[in-house]
């Protein structure tokens, strides 16, 4: 049986505060920068640091770095190694193929619980932008705090300010209670109980979305204890939980990489919030409002510049308004009298779209594969 959650129930840096940090995708909608062999995560996109290092220092005060898994796949571990040399090499976790959210979660959990009976479990993708880090992490503490003194699971959600029909929705209850009255006057976070979460809408649904004022986006950021989730776990995927146990058995001996392989043999890809979240007996929500983007596409960089964008003097505009230009070493690139383009221009590849047409460029990506041209993929 699972345990009761034992961490106490005041927590800041605290050594049962672990994270996961997803990073095993490919992010083909950020193609041609968004490579295989160098995914949007391991990109420094504006000169700051990639975004999983970011995303590993966002975590800093919360989580201390022996306590960070990253969970990615055989070439992610290789660029892990190198962007996070801090990083125990042990805490990064290689999947043999991605299978959604849900075995990915479950794989870096066993690890957790095998570790720390009593951990307490950030869940987060390594490629999301954010403006505000001390927002996010005020946040993210008060997530951690409903994590230790409920069985709950926790998901922050983002306060839309469009009608975006490219995110998943959380419908929060309005109603407050003794907790979530706490959390507000101790971390100035709204936390709600949440009421539903809805798939990406179409846009006429989305709009009604924002205007009744009580659903948010999922920003897929998690927060529980670890016994919570495996309880979910437990109850909701029945067969995936055996095969937790069986991998904590297997870990450390010379059976772990073979039981992780036949799970992952057999297990079919689902999503968290399918899998679990939506099921769940108890899930929180808090809002997020720290300038938040997934990055999912050249339309969400765009945004989240927020003005036009010119990297160097040598990409000229004339007479071109909402143009995001990106080029590599050595080269220029000119825009006369086009507005609304995106121009992304590698060593071998070059991308022209027109902006609110980029979720469109993975389909570029497919014709790619069908056409078994992999050296640009």
């Amino acid at each position: 049986m699972i345990g009761q959650n034992s961490v106490p129930h005041t927590l800041s840096q605290n050594e049962h505060i672990y994270a996961i940090i997803m990073a095993g995708g490919v992010g083909s909608r950020l193609w041609p920068l968004s490579r295989k062999k160098m995914p949007k995560q391991f990109l420094d996109f504006f000169g700051d640091g990639t975004m999983i290092a970011k995303t590993v220092a966002r975590l800093q005060g919360i989580v201390k770095t022996e306590n960070t898994l990253i969970i990615t796949n055989k070439a992610g571990k290789t660029l892990a190694k190198k962007q996070l040399p801090h990083i125990p090499t042990r805490n990064i976790i290689v999947e043999p193929i991605g299978r959604n959210t849900a075995p990915c979660i479950a794989l870096a959990s066993a690890y957790i619980k095998k570790r720390d009976p009593d951990a307490i479990v950030c869940v987060l993708p390594a490629d999301h932008l954010i403006s505000d880090v001390k927002l996010f992490q005020q946040t993210l503490r008060a997530a951690v705090e409903i994590a230790a003194k409920t069985d709950a699971l926790v998901t922050i959600g983002i306060k839309p300010d469009r009608p975006e029909t490219g995110y998943g929705y959380i419908q929060a209850n309005q109603e407050h209670t003794d907790l979530t009255t706490s959390i507000k006057v101790r971390f100035g976070i709204s936390a709600h109980k949440v009421k539903t979460f809805a798939e990406k809408p179409d846009l006429e649904t989305a709009k009604g979305f924002l205007a009744s004022g009580d659903f948010l986006w999922n920003s897929g950021v998690f927060v529980w204890h670890i016994n919570s989730i495996l309880k979910e776990f437990e109850r909701c995927l029945p067969q995936l939980y055996l095969d937790m146990q069986a991998i904590m058995q297997a870990i450390g001996t010379r059976k772990e990489r073979k039981t992780i392989e036949n799970f992952y043999s057999w297990v079919h890809p689902i999503s968290i919030d399918y899998g679990i979240m939506e099921k769940a007996q108890s899930v929180y929500v808090l809002e997020g409002d720290f300038g938040w983007s997934d990055a999912g596409s050249w339309d969400e960089i765009f945004r989240y510049l927020s003005h036009e964008h010119i990297i160097d003097d040598s990409i000229v505009l004339n007479e071109a308004q909402n143009v995001l230009a990106i080029r590599p070493k050595g080269k220029s690139i000119a825009v006369v009298g086009i507005d609304d383009v995106f121009v992304i221009d590698t060593k071998d590849a070059l991308l022209i779209c027109k902006r609110g047409r980029s979720q469109e460029v993975k389909t570029v990506v497919d014709a790619l594969k069908r056409r078994q041209l992999e050296e640009f993929m």
